[in-house]
């Protein structure tokens, strides 16, 4: 079994110079994992033991302890597509099924048709109607949006934090000093409440 510890940054590696040992097509449940074994396009055995990080996105590539690099593909997978009018109307349908924390792929047509895609779900499904979107059930690959995340992580985790102690630091100061106003007063209350009971 060949093992598979590294992931290449796929703008730091000109594909076209890269040797591709072998493909490895998998769906969507299977490149959330970052542990794995598994079968190549061209049946060699294979296990993934890489870092808990980004989903494998089709087109990137992994590095084996011995060397080999295999591209990763997503499997054609049952699917719902609501294609929908670009520009406020896709951004709305983006809004709306991104609040109930789901995956979307986002993607247009050779046609120029827009469209999100998501797994079969009715709830979904009938919301993307309301919308004014156009569904369709077929078996497509499935790529969700979540490679922003990764790449960003780092500098998002950083601006967030930033921002939070700032606002924390702030607020945390007005929230002392509303709490020590109430816990005065209650205090004030409870010896009150508690010298009537003496009496």
């Amino acid at each position: 079994m060949i093992q598979f510890t590294e992931r290449l940054d796929n703008t730091a590696h000109d594909s076209a110079n890269v040797e591709i040992f072998d493909t490895l097509t998998l769906p969507y449940e299977l490149r959330i994992r970052g542990r794995l074994k598994a079968e190549t396009d061209q049946g060699h055995e294979v296990g993934l033991f890489l870092d808990r990080g980004p989903v494998l996105r089709s087109g990137d590539l992994l590095k084996a302890t011995t060397g080999e690099i295999i591209k990763v593909l997503a499997a054609d997978e049952p699917v719902a597509t609501a294609y929908i009018e670009n520009g406020l109307p896709l951004a709305r349908l983006c809004y709306h099924l991104g609040n109930r924390h789901v995956s979307l792929a986002i993607g247009f047509d050779e046609d120029g048709r827009h469209w999100v895609r998501f797994p079969p779900d009715h709830v979904l499904e009938e919301l993307a109607e309301l919308l004014g979107a156009e569904l369709t059930h077929h078996d497509a690959p499935f790529d969700p949006e979540s490679g922003a995340y990764a790449h960003a992580g780092r500098e998002h985790a950083h601006s967030h934090s930033h921002g939070h102690s700032h606002d924390h630091g702030h607020g945390h100061h007005t929230h002392d000093h509303d709490h020590n106003h109430g816990h005065a007063h209650d205090h004030t209350h409870e010896q009150e409440g508690g010298h009537h009971h003496a009496h």
